[in-house]
This record gives C-alpha cells, structure tokens and sequence, in this order.
C-alpha cells in the first residue's frame, strides 16, 4: 500500500493557473519564484528555463514597479508555464500585468487600499478570468493586527486571512487560494488547521523564510510535511535563501517521500558503510546529477551491499546490490545480470533510459490504438 493511500485529501475548490490546475482533485503542484531582478528579462526568463527543467509547475515573479511590469510583459511572451504576479501597494501595477498576460496574482487586499481599488482589480480578473492568491505573512500583518494581539500570532493570522477572504466575498469573488506563513512552524501549522476547518479554498503551503538550502528544507520538510499528511495544501513552495531550483528539488522531493506526487527518478540508496562493494555516494550523487531530466516516473534502488539490498532491489523497477567479486542488477525484482564497479553509473543511466523510451513507446502505442 503506497503512502498517500494514508492521506485523505481536504475537500477544496478548484481554482485555474493558467493550465495548472489547483485544488478539488488536481495533483499538489510545485511552484517557486524567481530571486532575479525582474527587469532584467533575460536573467529571468533564463531562471524560469531552469526552473522548468527542474519540474515546477508554477512560477511567481516580483512585479514591483511598473518599469518591472513592462518587463513582465516581456517575459511572458517567452515562457510557457504559468506566471503568478506579485503585487503589493498599487493596484496600477496589478491591473497592467493581468493586461500583460498574469496567470494568477498575488496581493495582499490590505495593503492594496481601498476597497474600490481592490474591486477594480477584481473586476479586471474576473473580466480576464484569473484567479487571485491572497497571502498572510506573520511578518507584515497590520497595525491594527498587531495592537490587538501585541505579537503575530496564528489567530492573528487567521483574522487577517478572513477579513481578505470577506473583502473578496462581498465582491463575489470566489476564484482564489490562499496561504498563511510564518518562519515559525507552529504558528503556520496552527493557523493553516484552523483556517482549515472554516473555509473551502485550496491552500497554498510554505514557510517562510525558512533560511539557508540546509535548515530551510529541514523546517519545510516538518512543517510542509505535517500539513501535507492531514490531508491540508494544494500547492506548495518551499522558501530557501539560495537558488530557486533547489525549492523545486525540494518540493518534488517531499511530494514524492509522501506518495502525493510521482513524477522522475525514486532514488533509493544506502547511507553506504564499510560493507559496501562500490562507492555508493558517489554513484547517487552521479547518477542524480545525470538523470535529473526524467520526468516519467521510475523507482530505481542503489544499496552498497548484500544485506539489505537484495529486498529492496526486489522492490524497485531497476536495483543494484552490491556483490563481490561483481554486482548484481536488478529487474523488476529478478535477478539479470552482474556488472562490475568500473561501469556502474554508465550501465545504470544506459538502463534508466531505456526503461523510459519503451514506457513512452508503450503508452504511444496505446494511444494510437484508442
């Protein structure tokens, strides 16, 4: 039985970024946002080229200036998958990049302004038929927030996010998702359950500033993950203060560990200890570094020696276990032939790749015969 028949996915609405699909039964998307000045157009469309090889699904970008909104226009010309513009202060700035092509905004209707202004871009997104994030961070909740409750606090947090969602409300806006992130785990994991339990709209999952590439997945992992397998998030960011590509690995990485998510390379591999037969580390990291273009699923086992390896060779679609004086690949779970140390990433890639070219000729074949 596969992890996520364990997780009983919250019953949400389904909202549209561009040809993503968020919420209700769609797939948990990935998404994280470019750290390059938005006007420079060619670093970021760069960027977002390499975020699309990575695996994500959905990219947010920095509009903060109209000067970057004109950018933006440049930029969306050239790239495929959806753009989720953030705004924050002038709603000018919002109406000009959901002309220019958004597929999604961000804002935060309290610091946009008025409600007229806010209507205004409403009325604009229903027009365009774009869907809106609205977003609560514990680090920029209102003066008025703050004296109540004298710190950010999930409660704190909460108000925030249902006084948007009524500002949305009484404008008969129901086409968004939400997020609610603090640094601070607990206070997200507090704030996105109890939101929960009260509202229908997909979520949007993070920490924020969760720091370096190191801790920031560890405090992502915990609290991404507890939510995740409450059934709680629609799709996900994973914040790092390093590069953006790294958020996507992340992601997908996680969506994976909890069965939520099937897309590339399943790399199991042995910690490696002096049992091993070959140099298990560097092979991983080889094979990692090679394979990272996959994106059709595959379950692929690398284990040092013969203690654990053959049961979880067995489990795999492709395994290897170490063996002396040679070792012994795996296929489907029968034993097929043995390779020695000297050719082991070349005659693992060789085999990954082959096993992808006949599932994509099967399914070809199948397609053709429907």
């Amino acid at each position: 039985m596969s992890s996520s028949s364990f997780i009983s996915r919250r019953k949400t609405r389904k909202i549209m970024v561009g040809n993503v699909a968020v919420g209700g039964d769609a797939p948990i998307s990935v998404q994280s946002m470019t750290n390059t000045e938005t006007t420079d157009v060619k670093a970021t469309v760069e960027q977002i080229h390499r975020l699309e090889k990575a695996g994500v699904d959905i990219v947010r970008v920095s509009v903060p200036t109209m000067d970057a909104a004109d950018a933006f226009k440049s930029i969306r010309a050239q790239i495929k998958t959806p753009l989720v513009a953030d705004i924050h202060f002038d709603y000018r700035i919002a109406l000009k990049v959901l002309e220019y092509g958004a597929d999604c905004l961000r804002i935060n209707p309290g610091n946009i302004g008025s409600v007229e202004r806010v209507k205004t871009i409403v009325d604009s997104a229903k027009d365009k038929s774009i869907p809106l994030r609205i977003g609560v961070n514990a680090g920029s909740l209102g003066k008025s927030l703050l004296r109540k409750y004298k710190e950010p606090c999930a409660e704190a947090m909460i108000e925030s996010a249902l006084t948007q969602i009524d500002t949305l409300d009484q404008l008969d806006f129901h086409e968004f998702k939400i997020s609610l992130k603090a640094s601070e785990i607990f206070m997200t994991l507090q704030a996105c359950r109890e939101l929960a339990r009260q509202v229908d709209q997909p979520f949007h999952l993070g920490i924020t500033e969760a720091g370096g590439q190191r801790s920031g997945t560890v405090k992502s992992s915990i609290g991404l993950g507890s939510l995740l397998m409450e059934g709680i998030g629609d799709t996900i960011r994973v914040s790092l203060a390093s590069d953006p590509v790294e958020e996507v690995k992340v992601g997908s990485d996680l969506l994976k560990a909890l069965g939520l998510r099937h897309r590339g390379v399943n790399l199991v591999a042995c910690p490696s200890c002096s049992r091993q037969n070959f140099d298990v580390i560097s092979v991983v990291n080889e094979l990692e570094t090679r394979l990272e273009d996959i994106i059709e699923p595959i379950d692929v086992a690398i284990i040092g020696c013969i203690v654990n390896g053959p049961g979880e060779a067995k489990g795999a679609e492709i395994g290897l276990t170490g063996a002396s004086p040679k070792n012994l690949v795996y296929v489907d779970g029968i034993p097929d032939h043995k390779v020695s140390n000297a050719n082991l990433v070349d005659e693992l890639e060789a085999m990954v790749r082959k096993r992808i070219e006949s599932k994509q000729s099967q399914s070809k074949d199948i397609i053709a015969t429907d």
